[in-house]
């Protein structure tokens, strides 16, 4: 086997870092959803749109770079999509740097002196400390809002727009450029090596995305030590703009080599070139045209060619419905491993970039390295997609299993009826402890008490003084605090509450850790298949409509696996909120609470429905393959028999006429490469 060439070696170490690059912005995105949506005060389902930005900016320009994109400089076009995406990180980083300071909801709004010893006063019998936010929205709502920012999510959503129209040139242009003028069987490690060297980018993203989540959102223009939450309250923000000024600078530094890389390398890969058109010639027993010929013909006509070929409609199906699952379970599983095993946002995020992603990226490897091994066909490449897609999801089945108690929060999962004074309605925060208090119902400011009960404030769980500042602060002589005794409710020997959520119970973390060894296998299973699917797809379409075949797929597959899933799995989600917290200005914000129960079966249920019909059009598909590879075969053999029989006596009569008939039989069907 000949060595790649070095034009070869340096596109493909170029294309790599742009793969990189890409693949960190991406990343960052998903790690920073759950800030995004705190700092902007917006529901799942909205920062669902947001999210499905990016595809909406692929589908913008996707087909026509697919198929006037081979026509022109190839290199230079994804150069250009490096400036469009780099410019689209730096607008989403934007409205920090022109919104007010973050001001997080909270009932303790009177501020003590640094000296005192006790100071707040939680259970006031008057409302004047919690209704001067709502007399002053009441006042002047639309001031209020504007000095807030609270539509400046327009930019994030403009700027993610801008990065995925930037991206749309460098899959489809960038992987045709380079199976143009690789050896044909070199081309199933060489995706291999761009896949693994993309998934490091989500792995540096994810693990930025950790880092960026613990530093206040505000750092360097407050004073940290008046902050009165930490990094692991639901109404933390992290410093979510600084990944993507990192991410714009990366996507500049990696556009500048494609602006010096020639169009075509046919001159540095004259023999293999050669060798592979004759291939071509072998495969479609047709003249020496140029692969891109072909495609210089109007679009309609090449269009209904392309979706002609059943497998190819097949394999954009699957496709689908694959995207859609795991577009979902990506964008949302950071926020399912904090609501169901009550890890931070900052703790899951590292984990999935330091864990999961690496077992992908192995998983990649492993599935290359197979097909290279075994120079698998379609088939055994189709045989590898499935087994392992079918493995992956029997893992993912054993999840559900894994669960843990909800979280105990007075009158939101629990309430004591009958036993003892402390009763609380359904669905309500008011119980008789706390009546004398006026407590505002709205405001999410979480205690923990000594016996391991959350109260929504520290109002409604009766504390009547304070003591500390800022993290340190603690309640004291909280009237709604009970312990249970010998089967009953008792009054506590200490009722004093601190800031924050309690933790989970013990059996939680051992419980999320049998997740994670589940998740980081399914992971690298799942992975196996990633390279053997993609070689499916590449060998089922003629040479000639690669570049638009991919293109479409790219196109189809954003627009209906892309869009959809993070606005209908956020909406869904939404429906599982506890509590929601209050806007600055008035009007239901981001939910601080979910029920983990109903969070749990939503989130998995959606997953398990999509991913298991996808394993169902996976054997469709198959099946499909198998029929069409006996039908070339029963050609094949004909038409060997037929040049046997009159090759000598008459090579221009009826058994070239045969011939011909069985070639634009193929080119209807666009079987040609199987």
């Amino acid at each position: 086997m000949n060595p790649i060439t070095e034009e070869i070696s340096l596109f493909l170490v170029s294309l790599s870092f742009v793969y990189f690059a890409k693949a960190f912005g991406g990343s960052y995105m998903k790690s920073s959803v759950t800030q995004i949506e705190r700092r902007f005060d917006i529901p799942s389902s909205l920062i669902g749109v947001i999210d499905g930005s990016f595809e909406i900016g692929n589908l913008l320009v996707i087909a026509f770079v697919s198929y006037f994109g081979a026509k022109l400089h190839r290199p230079r076009l994804i150069g250009i999509g490096c400036l469009i995406m780099a410019a689209g990180a730096f607008l989403t980083a934007l409205p920090h740097f022109f919104q007010g300071q973050y001001v997080y909801e909270t009932t303790l709004s009177h501020i003590p002196e640094e000296n005192s010893t006790e100071s707040i006063l939680p259970c006031l019998a008057n409302t004047s400390h919690l209704v001067i936010n709502d007399l002053s929205t009441a006042a002047s709502k639309a001031a209020c809002e504007k000095e807030a920012g609270s539509s400046m999510w327009i930019y994030v959503f403009l700027g993610n727009m801008l990065r995925g129209i930037g991206e749309t040139p460098v899959m489809p242009l960038g992987v045709s450029y380079l199976d143009d003028y690789a050896r044909k069987e070199n081309t199933a490690i060489y995706l291999a090596c761009l896949q693994t060297v993309g998934i490091l980018g989500p792995v540096f993203g994810f693990m930025f995305g950790s880092f960026c989540a613990k530093i206040y959102v505000d750092i360097g223009s407050v004073d940290l030590e008046s902050i009165s939450i930490n990094h692991k309250d639901s109404r933390w923000v992290g410093a979510w703009w600084l990944g993507f000024l990192v991410s714009g600078f990366l996507m500049l530094l990696a556009g500048i080599p494609f602006w010096f890389l020639p169009n075509t390398l046919a001159k540095q890969c004259k023999s293999p070139s050669k060798k592979r058109q004759k291939e071509d010639i072998q495969a479609k027993s047709s003249s020496d045209t140029p692969e891109v010929e072909p495609e210089q013909g109007n679009f309609a006509p090449s269009l209904k060619r392309l979706f002609s070929n059943k497998v190819y409609l097949l394999i954009i199906l699957t496709s689908v419905v694959a995207f859609n699952g795991f577009i979902g379970m990506i964008t949302f599983k950071p926020k399912f491993m904090e609501q169901v095993y009550g890890q931070s946002p900052s703790k899951a995020i590292f984990l999935i970039g330091s864990m999961n992603l690496p077992a992908v990226a192995v998983g990649v490897i492993v599935g290359g390295l197979v097909m290279k091994r075994f120079k698998l066909s379609v088939l055994g490449a189709a045989r590898l997609s499935i087994v392992s897609s079918f493995l992956s999801f029997c893992l993912l089945l054993i999840q559900y299993f894994l669960q843990c108690d909800n979280s105990e929060v007075a009158g939101l999962t629990m309430t004591y009826q009958g036993a003892t004074e402390v009763s609380y309605q359904q669905e309500s925060l008011l119980s008789q402890c706390n009546m004398g208090c006026s407590c505002s119902l709205k405001h999410w400011d979480p205690v923990c008490a000594r016996n391991g009960i959350t109260y929504a404030s520290p109002c409604l769980a009766g504390c009547q003084t304070s003591t500390g500042v800022g993290k340190e602060m603690e309640f004291h002589n909280c009237t709604c605090m009970q312990e249970l005794k010998g089967g009953l409710m008792a009054p506590p020997t200490n009722r004093s509450a601190i800031l924050g959520q309690c933790p989970r119970k013990r059996d939680c973390d051992r419980m999320f850790k049998f997740y994670m060894a589940v998740s980081v296998l399914g992971a690298f299973v799942s992975a196996c298949g990633g390279t053997s699917g993609y070689i499916v797809l590449l060998r089922s379409i003629h040479p000639d409509l690669k570049s638009l075949a991919l293109g479409m797929h790219t196109l189809i597959g954003r627009t209906l696996g892309g869009i959809p899933p993070p606005i209908y799995f956020g909406a869904l989600i939404d429906r599982t909120c506890l509590k929601w917290g209050l806007k600055r200005c008035g009007g239901q914000g981001a939910c601080r609470f979910y029920d983990s129960h109903a969070f749990r079966i939503t989130f998995l249920g959606l997953v398990y429905c999509l991913y298991g019909l996808a394993n169902l059009l996976w054997g469709v598909l198959y099946l499909q393959l198998s029929k069409r590879q006996k039908k070339l075969e029963l050609r094949s053999q004909a038409k060997a028999t037929a040049l046997e029989a009159n090759g000598n006596n008459n090579p221009n009569g009826h058994a070239m006429v045969s011939i011909f008939k069985n070639k634009d039989d193929l080119d209807r069907d666009n079987e040609s490469t199987i």
